[in-house]
Formats: structure tokens, sequence, C-alpha cells
């Protein structure tokens, strides 16, 4: 049989995946989200086991690129202590703010991995983050188009399972 007629998989047509950007500011992370990285690579490493086993080239181009980024990020977090006091919004906090329309919105301040305004937290990089840290009780701070006002600054308790 001529080769012409031969299916074979050689892996053609597959692109190299580009590695996911790493951002230029340092990785700090709460104690929690270096927990969710290390689960991170943790999954991914079987994943890639489980494309290895199988196979699987485009898995395996993805799975090692995601495993690449997530094992980037583990070795270069910086874990941050847990902020003592509640007299100026500093990494970790959470912040309650009341907004000139009379909403309060209460976000914590997170690493960039962790981030995720939708659940209240957000990105220590992030504009209204930068605004906020240094900043006390009463400051206004800009949050969109308007002011809000920080009308409570919490530190979570230490504990050995969370921060």
């Amino acid at each position: 049989m001529s080769r012409a007629f031969v299916k074979e998989d050689t892996g053609e047509g597959l692109e190299d995946l580009p590695d996911r950007p790493v951002s230029e500011h340092r990785n700090l992370v709460t104690a929690t989200g270096l927990a969710a990285i290390e689960a991170e690579v943790e999954r991914l490493n079987l994943a890639y086991a489980e494309a290895q086993t199988s196979a699987d080239r485009a898995a395996l181009q993805k799975v090692a690129r995601d495993l690449r980024y997530w094992s980037q990020r583990q070795q270069s977090a910086e874990v941050m202590p847990v902020p003592t006091g509640t007299d100026a919004v500093q990494f970790g906090s959470s912040v309650t703010l009341l907004r000139s329309d009379g909403r309060r919105v209460t976000y914590r301040i997170v690493g960039e991995d962790e981030a995720d305004p939708a659940r209240g937290t957000i990105s220590y990089v992030s504009p209204l983050a930068r605004a906020l840290i240094g900043k006390a009780h009463g400051d206004s701070v800009r949050m969109g188009a308007t002011d809000a006002e920080i009308e409570r600054i919490v530190s979570p308790l230490p504990t050995t399972l969370a921060d």
C-alpha cells in the first residue's frame, strides 16, 4: 500500500502554544493564594501524566504551557504577612467602601492570581487597590466616575488554614 493512503498522527498541524504572559509585578500572595497555586500545580501535574498516557498531543501542549506558568508563579510567590492593624489599608486588608450613591462594597486586597472582583477580591496592582493602600478610615478614594469613602478596614484573623 502506498504511504500516501496511510493516515498517521505526526502531530503536524499543531502549533506550539505561546507561553502565558507573566506579570512584571512582584508575585505577592496571601497564604490562601499560595495554597491555591500549589493545588493548581498538583492538578496540572496529574493532567500532564494523563495526557502523556493517552498520547494526546494537544492536551500535552496546553497542560505543559499552564504548568510552566503556574510553576513559575509558585517559585516566585512571596507570601505576605497577615495585616495586624486596621489603621491603614494594606495588602490583605478587607475594606468596606461607601459609594456616593449610598451602596456599600467590600473588597479584600490580594495577589494578582487570586483576584476576583465579582467575589470581593482585587489585585494589589489594580487602580482601586493602589488608591486604597495607605489610606485610613474616613478617607475618600476615586472609584470609577465617583468617590467612595472608606467606612471600615478589617484585617483577617491569622489561622493555620487560611489567612
